[in-house]
């Protein structure tokens, strides 16, 4: 069996050393003409935040870039063709989605204010890149509509389609909610990379692949979006770690294993769900404030515990995770 350790290390390791003079370099221009619009309904407190660059999801992208291109080509040289495709196809399907988050990030620039582009509008451009992004890895790698569990192949037939559609634009936008702490979502997304970096040294080298490439630019970053955060990620970023987190599992043969690598996404956009449904149903809040990570805030919780406690529990649902690979 192919040891593609030196290259996970290689990948990582690139993407890391990269990203970090970027951030440096693009901190200051970006404070003078991208400073963050903070969220007029949000917690009282974030107008503190007021100022802080945004579009920072811009470093750790060309940092995955850049790795990714000399990982690309000693995968190529090495005869790895499927295997490049894969990566290829994740990335770049990442990769559009984060134009849709840079212009949505620019929209709110413009108008001074924090709001872009309508969830319409968002979700008719993210509908159809995941029609796109499942059709040409049909096309391009050959899968068809059967997900695995446990060894066991199970054939969803013409379910299989509109079901991963519904869950590539679900985990997206519940990361783009879960960006609403410092350093909470490029904390889950490091976690959750590092997990499926570990699940898959052997097995899904795909995976494997695109894991130490994304941890390694994300955990640069998160040095500098660690409370209180120097830099702010934005829809560009978010979009681009959601669309690889609903989109790499796809490789393991189960794109449903989402619900669990990505648990804390779910968690934060199900707490949207439920307030919205509650108040309208009832005229009654669930919780002080949606998503949740506010409503911990509200009653108490320091930004840094709840990225520990997201952290933590996006670990521990890894596990469930790698027993149904």
């Amino acid at each position: 069996m192919f040891n593609y350790v030196p290259i996970y290390l290689l990948s990582f390791v690139v993407a890391f050393c990269i990203c970090i003079p970027i951030c440096r370099g693009i901190i200051p221009p970006l404070r003078r003409k991208a400073a963050q619009p903070i969220y007029e309904g949000g917690p009282s407190w974030h107008s503190s935040k007021s100022g802080t660059p945004t579009l920072g999801g811009i470093s750790f992208i060309l940092a995955i870039l850049f790795s990714a291109v000399i990982t690309l080509a000693i995968l190529f040289a090495l005869g790895k063709v499927e295997i490049s495709l894969s990566v290829i196809l994740i990335i770049g399907y990442a990769l559009l989605n984060s134009l849709v988050g840079l212009f949505d990030d620019l929209t709110k620039l413009v108008r001074k204010q924090n709001a872009g582009l309508t969830p319409i509008q968002k979700l008719i451009l993210q509908g159809i890149l995941a029609i796109a992004f499942l059709f040409i890895r049909h096309r391009l790698l050959g899968y068809d509509t059967a997900i695995t569990v446990l060894d066991y192949s199970i054939d969803l037939g013409i379910i299989y389609y509109p079901a991963a559609v519904f869950f590539l634009l679900g985990i997206i936008n519940c990361a783009n909610l879960t960006d609403g702490v410092d350093g909470l979502a490029s904390g889950v997304y490091s976690a959750m990379s590092l997990c499926m970096l570990i699940i898959s040294v052997y097995s899904f080298p795909d995976v494997g692949i695109v894991s130490a490439l994304s941890s390694g630019g994300v955990l640069a970053f998160l040095f500098f979006n660690i409370n209180p955060a120097k830099i702010f990620m934005g829809d560009t970023g978010s979009l681009f770690l959601g669309a690889l987190a609903a989109s790499i599992v796809f490789s393991f043969g189960n794109p449903f294993l989402s619900l669990l690598f990505g648990g804390v996404y779910v968690i934060e956009g199900f707490s949207v769900v439920i307030q919205v449904i509650s108040y309208k149903a009832r005229k009654k809040r669930i919780f002080l404030m949606s998503p949740i990570h506010h409503h911990l805030e509200k009653i108490g919780w320091n930004e840094s515990k709840i990225c520990m406690c997201a952290i933590l529990l996006t670990v521990v649902l890894s596990v469930p995770a790698y027993l149904l690979i």
